[in-house]
Formats: structure tokens, C-alpha cells, sequence
């Protein structure tokens, strides 16, 4: 990786845990949509993308494997994309 743009940005919506309209949704489904719909809105080429990354202040149960590849795959990014 040789040059590093930041194309956009976004972030989810979010909600006290365990409450709300959220509590049942996954972590790695909610910031898949937010990856997918960045990607969308900056109009980038997704072969264009060498790698996601992301924090996951508590990783915990399946979603704290590697967060940001399961995102990678669910926001369907080419395989080719690093998480």
C-alpha cells in the first residue's frame, strides 16, 4: 500500500445497549451496511479497495474474530479486499 486516501466517511446509527430499535441487530451486519453504503455514496471502484480497517472496542463472542474482514464479506466486496 503505497498512498492512503480517505474517501468518505459515515458511522452507524447507535443506541444503549440492549435497548432500543438495535439491540438485536449484529455489530459486523450494522457496520457492513455503513461500509456498503459508503462505498455506494463515494462512487469508488471496489477493485480499487486493498483493505478495511476498523476498531472494535469490545470484541466479543463470533463478532470478535476479525471484525473487519466479516465486514468486508457481508457489505460484498471483492475477496480481494483485506479486513
Amino acid at each position: 500500500m503505497l498512498d492512503i486516501v480517505i474517501a468518505g466517511y459515515a458511522r452507524s446509527p447507535f443506541h444503549y445497549a440492549h435497548k432500543g430499535a438495535l439491540a438485536k441487530t449484529r455489530p459486523d451486519d450494522l457496520v457492513a451496511q455503513v461500509i456498503r453504503g459508503l462505498v455506494d455514496r463515494s462512487g469508488i471502484e471496489e477493485q480499487a479497495i486493498e483493505a478495511v480497517f476498523m476498531g472494535c472496542a469490545f470484541p466479543e463472542a463470533e463478532q470478535g474474530l476479525n471484525m473487519a474482514r466479516l465486514a468486508v464479506f457481508l457489505a460484498k466486496l471483492p475477496r480481494s479486499v483485506g479486513g
